[in-house]
């Protein structure tokens, strides 16, 4: 038995790991559940639809972050996860094909509520499974798997209660609140309920893993808007002018959300991760900035496809004026604000992470509320174009801001006088962190190309310690020839010869 399970069952995930092919065939599915997710409001434009919409984004996501929290803790591709891995992504392909009629039932076909409700418990239990397995042999963690299990078993029977509203019912207000209520519950329930029992057993074991896998799943949402320029509602669209200028200035908009967050963000948020040596810290910062804060990153694209789907289906029509009809208030809340909730879910993962204040992207975050009403009975293309330009110009300023060059400070002024002859010693660099490796308490040593090891108790690339000089307290020739500023090795300085040793 434990033989079979050390063959076949679930490998612990190793500190410095990263994404698996694996995982990124998991991926794939997401691509087409983002485009399937704008179905349910550009069907309908109503707020109820939006509303709707979100919450269906908002439980994909949690699926693809209990994804993520399993590849960071065992190995997705040994064993028999890769088999557990395809069963999942199958139901997750069903529950993606549901979301059309994931709160009314359709008729002539399966009942869409209960195939999405089903296929969501299915992939929340196989996670757990999993992970229930890795957590068995250890008594505490084994206590506190009932209530993990219990959390999507509510979530699911809330969804079911909320499917089976009648279809002549639907369009009720007081029918839509209730479903969508039941709905909101079943969401808070996962969040709050995953988050206060995350605190007990989960463990970030790799932190590029995780902020890998977070930038790929920002990278697809960029795509599917990339995809909805292509495709538009529907069908492929004819390339008129106005079709072309929507399109052209759409690539701008994406290209600079990619640029404000893989630029230098993306990486200062996973360094920022690394250096978080307590288990508690790192587990705020990857909950924080990663699970939550994304969220909204990632629903900020969405919405910004959304309306490039429908202001591209109205500029191929022919009874279109050639700029567009007025934008009117909810695309200017779709397209702005959905902007606008990316740069804020940006600044506010620099403020989180980094303890930053980035103000030229709230800058900009207040130029676009201001300029939104403004937008609204323009065209459609000329709104467009007013939203690329100030994106453009506030991202750049941005970028100038960051690269500027700033006045040393303190640290870096009394560095520069002991080089010039000061009485104070130049403070150490700070040792880096290895993108590769996960920072432990020990602190951090290197090897030189003679075999010699630095770092701290190791003085100024003496021998190793152990060895028959830094053992007499006593530095190498090296350090010898140019001065050492120890007291005990000045007073040997005159004593020390090649025939000597160190």
């Amino acid at each position: 038995m434990p033989g079979g399970r050390a063959s076949c069952g679930p490998r612990p995930a190793a500190p410095g790991s990263r994404t698996t092919r694996l995982e990124l065939f998991y991926d794939l599915v997401f691509v087409f559940a983002f485009v399937n997710v704008t179905t349910l409001t550009a069907n309908r434009l109503t707020p109820a639809n939006l509303y709707r919409c979100l919450l269906v984004l908002a439980l994909l996501w949690w699926l693809w972050t209990g994804f993520a929290r399993l590849g960071n803790a065992v190995r997705a591709d040994q064993g028999l996860l890769p088999l557990v891995g395809f069963l999942t992504v199958a139901a997750t392909f069903l529950l993606v094909l549901s979301v059309p009629g994931a709160f009314v039932d359709a008729p002539g076909s399966l009942n869409g509520p209960l195939v999405f409700a089903a296929c969501y418990f299915v992939i929340r239990a196989a996670q757990l499974a999993v992970l229930g397995w890795m957590d068995w042999s250890d008594r505490v963690l084994r206590r506190r798997l009932l209530p993990r299990v219990v959390l999507p078993a509510v979530a699911t029977a809330l969804l079911v209660v909320a499917g089976t509203v009648p279809q002549r019912l639907a369009d009720r207000p007081v029918t839509v609140a209730l479903q969508l209520g039941l709905w909101t519950v079943a969401l808070l329930v996962e969040y709050v309920g995953g988050v206060i029992l995350a605190q007990g057993w989960w463990v970030v074991v790799s932190a590029g893993h995780w902020a890998e896998r977070h930038a790929l799943m920002v990278l697809i949402a960029l795509g599917e808007s990339i995809i909805a320029l292509g495709l538009g509602p529907k069908t492929g669209l004819p390339l008129s002018g106005p079709v072309a200028i929507a399109a052209l200035l759409g690539v701008l908009v994406v290209a600079m959300l990619w640029w404000a967050y893989f630029d230098t963000l993306a990486y200062a948020l996973e360094q920022a991760l690394h250096q978080a040596r307590d288990r508690a810290a790192r587990l705020r910062l990857a909950r924080d900035v990663y699970t939550f804060l994304h969220l909204p990153l990632i629903a900020g694209v969405i919405l910004f496809a959304l309306g490039l789907k429908d202001l591209l289906a109205e500029s191929a029509s022919p009874m279109t004026p050639t700029w567009g009809e007025p934008l009117g208030g909810f695309w200017v809340t779709v397209f702005y604000g959905g902007v606008g909730l990316y740069l804020l879910s940006l600044a506010g993962c620099a403020l989180v992470a980094l303890r930053e204040v980035h103000w030229p992207l709230l800058v900009t975050i207040v130029v676009l509320a201001a300029v939104a009403p403004f937008a609204a009975p323009i065209p459609e293309l000329v709104a467009l174009a007013l939203l690329t330009g100030l994106t453009t110009l506030g991202l750049l300023a941005g970028d100038v801001e960051r690269k500027r060059p700033t006045e040393p400070g303190p640290a870096a002024r009394a560095g520069g006088a002991a080089r010039r002859g000061g009485g104070a010693e130049p403070l150490a660099p700070a040792a880096p962190v290895s993108a590769r490796s996960e920072p432990g308490l020990r602190a951090p040593q290197s090897r030189t190309k003679t075999g010699t090891v630095t770092g701290p108790g190791n003085h100024g690339g003496g021998r190793a310690p152990g060895r028959r000089g830094a053992a007499a307290g006593r530095c190498g020739p090296a350090t010898a020839r140019r001065g050492c500023p120890r007291t005990s090795c000045r007073s040997r300085r005159r004593s020390w010869s090649p025939r000597s040793g160190a």
